[in-house]
């Protein structure tokens, strides 16, 4: 068997080892929000009848029966932290840590397989950028839940990254060959690697930033759905999303995901900076307007509003996670959209 076809059993391996995390995850996340729904309502019904009871005592008190004693409705502001909720879920916890690492050691076998059968830098086509994006996404994750397990991120990046891998196998995937003499440049390890890792760190921080929406929603008793659009109200303020108690604030889901972002935009802009001195040797010129270079360019545009109104314009909250959404967006559709429905002198061979 060639080295280039065992390179694909391997990430094959990896998708099976990430499906099963994402379904551990998913277990866990089920069992955390049982439990969490379940304290809520023994929680809710304790305040009633103490309220009942402080009503029957005044009614006794008073000689009256028209004397009512409103109820807390156990809100979110005024919740207490769950802290009891999580052992349903260490088992699902356990298992989800152990396949994602199982599945993070497959995939960089077969990356580095990948490469070997090639003979260079195993990012020169999607289907490469593809395997080694979610390598690097699947490793934030694992380093950002190494003190603290939370599932509903798992459940968010193992999702994309099992869809990424599916994709790259069935949608991408070309023979391990060398490359056109114009990617046969140190810079293709420096300005796709860079441009690679980058879009694993904002996959992860997207995620956070879902998160963070939702837990700001709970916690400021807002909806998600406008009125006067005509459409049905959604609250996650309910005893369904009582499992949002179980995890950060979202001032700590906000700025993690800003630490992220952070990170991403620095490598974002070296994915720029080396991309146009790469441009300049290979094309004579350091920009183009090529369909790739103004997609990048937008995505660095739309991530360096994100940081600057976030520190010095106080933009934060729902409004800072919509700003995450929109890049991510764009950087999701400068890989695939561009690549795969728009000419131009960045358009990958082989697809």
């Amino acid at each position: 068997m060639a080295i280039g076809d065992i390179s694909t059993l391997f990430v094959w391996g990896a998708a099976t080892a990430f499906t099963i995390a994402l379904i551990a995850y998913a277990v866990a996340l089920a069992r955390v929000a049982d439990a969490a729904t379940a304290e809520h309502r023994a929680e809710r019904a304790r305040k009633v009848a103490a309220a009942k009871a402080e009503q029957s005592a005044v009614r006794e008190a008073v000689g009256s029966g028209g004397l009512v004693v409103p109820v807390e409705d156990g809100g979110p502001a005024g919740e207490q932290p769950v802290t009891d909720v999580v052992g349903p879920s260490r088992a699902a916890n356990g298992i989800a840590r152990s396949t994602s690492w199982l599945g993070l050691l497959l995939l960089g076998v077969g990356i580095v397989l990948r490469g070997v059968a090639a003979g260079r830098w195993p990012t020169a086509n999607m289907y490469e950028f593809t395997l080694v994006g979610t390598f690097v996404a699947a490793v934030v994750l694992v380093l950002v839940q190494r003190r603290r397990v939370i599932p509903f991120l798992g459940v968010v990046v193992m999702g994309i990254a099992v869809l990424a891998l599916v994709l790259g196998l069935n949608a991408f995937y070309v023979q391990a060959d060398e490359v056109q003499p114009a990617l046969q440049n140190y810079w293709l390890v420096i300005h796709v690697g860079v441009a690679i890792a980058a879009t694993g760190v904002f996959t992860v921080a997207f995620a956070t930033s879902v998160l963070q929406l939702l837990q700001d929603g709970r916690e400021n008793d807002r909806s998600h759905v406008a009125k006067n659009r005509g459409l049905a109200r959604w609250r996650v303020t309910g005893p369904a999303w009582a499992w949002l108690r179980t995890v950060p604030s979202a001032r700590q889901l906000e700025a993690l995901s800003f630490r992220l972002n952070a990170i991403g935009f620095v490598l974002w802009t070296l994915t720029l900076i080396g991309g146009s001195i790469w441009a300049e040797q290979a094309w004579g010129r350091y920009w183009g307007w090529d369909p790739k270079e103004v997609g990048t360019f937008v995505a660095w545009v739309i991530y360096a509003a994100y940081l600057h109104a976030r520190t010095t314009r106080g933009w934060a909250g729902r409004r800072a996670a919509y700003f995450v959404f929109v890049g991510y967006a764009v950087v999701l559709a400068n890989f695939t959209v561009v690549n795969l429905f728009v000419t131009g002198k960045h358009s990958y061979s082989g697809i």
